[in-house]
């Protein structure tokens, strides 16, 4: 079904662009695109919390050397932009940047609890990145970016009012539902399974923006080929080395560190960095998606 879902994404924004006669719906699709998947991530969040009891949220022992890998990574390639002046350095440390710091993305539960791992400990980390997010790039931004006139706390208000309402509203939701009719919550967890078609069709709407912010980019040959290298190696540098945190529960640690919100991931590049570097989010997009088809694949091949 995700292969599906990539190929039909791409080719439904290569079908109306490059048609003349589709092109004036364009901009529609894109806001239909943008708005329905938002929507649609907040139903995978809600169905997630309705799983998860408020007491599970706890941080573990992996939360702290992820984040750890996620902040000196991106504090690292930061300070290597602030002292590079050549565009060929300093796009590819910037999509490197928002590749690290990116939060988890909120459907990573989905895939994590097809793949047997822990959704109490991936919500826990999804919590933790994007408050990590939130206060540590409005403090990295004016080291790469100087001309950026917006202070501290308006960084903060801008990341916030993006991250949170999402998060906060299925939560507050589902455990409304949770501690106030029991019957329905249980009704709800026995569907809560068949949510994984409902990221299908999320997925799908990611790859129209994903493949629309490629299209636009106009990027040289010399600046797709790094950019497409730097978004492939730190998706797989952070899935691998987050199957290697912990060994009783690999799986939990490599989709929370490697499973991105690239919808944020474009939207970060294009608002706060060079513009071109939300190519990185489309791209990110794509190898973790076909990495997620491989270890579904995987998974019911062993259990066939």
């Amino acid at each position: 079904m995700l292969p599906g879902a990539l190929v039909l994404g791409i080719s439904s924004y290569l079908v109306y662009h490059f048609t003349p006669a589709l092109r004036p719906i364009g901009p529609v699709c894109h806001d239909i695109a943008a708005y329905g998947q938002r929507w649609l991530i907040g139903v995978l969040l809600f169905f997630q919390f309705v799983k998860v009891s408020p007491h599970d949220l706890k941080p573990v022992r992996w939360h702290m050397w992820a984040l750890l890998l996620q902040v000196i990574g991106f504090t690292a390639c930061a300070v290597g932009v602030a002292l590079s002046h050549t565009p060929e350095i300093r796009i590819p440390l910037e999509c490197a940047m928002i590749c690290l710091i990116c939060p988890t993305a909120s459907a990573s539960g989905v895939i994590t609890d097809r793949l047997g791992g822990s959704i109490a400990e991936n919500v826990s980390y999804l919590v933790i990145t994007n408050i990590a997010a939130t206060l540590l790039i409005p403090l990295v931004i004016p080291l790469v970016s100087p001309s950026a006139e917006m202070g501290f706390w308006t960084y903060v208000w801008h990341l916030a009012s993006r991250i949170f309402p999402l998060l906060l509203l299925p939560c507050l939701l589902a455990w409304t539902v949770r501690y106030t009719t029991k019957k329905l919550q249980h009704a709800l967890m026995r569907w809560a399974p068949n949510s994984f078609y409902v990221w299908g069709v999320s997925l799908t709407l990611a790859m129209i923006l994903a493949t629309r912010a490629l299209v636009l980019s106009r990027l040289s040959a010399l600046t797709i080929v790094l950019v497409v290298i730097v978004s492939m190696a730190a998706c797989f540098i952070q899935f691998y080395v987050g199957r290697r945190l912990c060994r009783k529960d690999p799986v939990t640690p490599g989709q929370a560190l490697g499973q991105k919100n690239t919808g944020l991931m474009i939207w970060l590049g294009y608002s706060y960095l060079t513009p071109v570097t939300s190519v990185a989010g489309g791209l990110y997009a794509i190898w973790q998606n076909i990495f997620n088809s491989w270890e579904l694949w995987k998974k019911e091949h062993k259990n066939a």
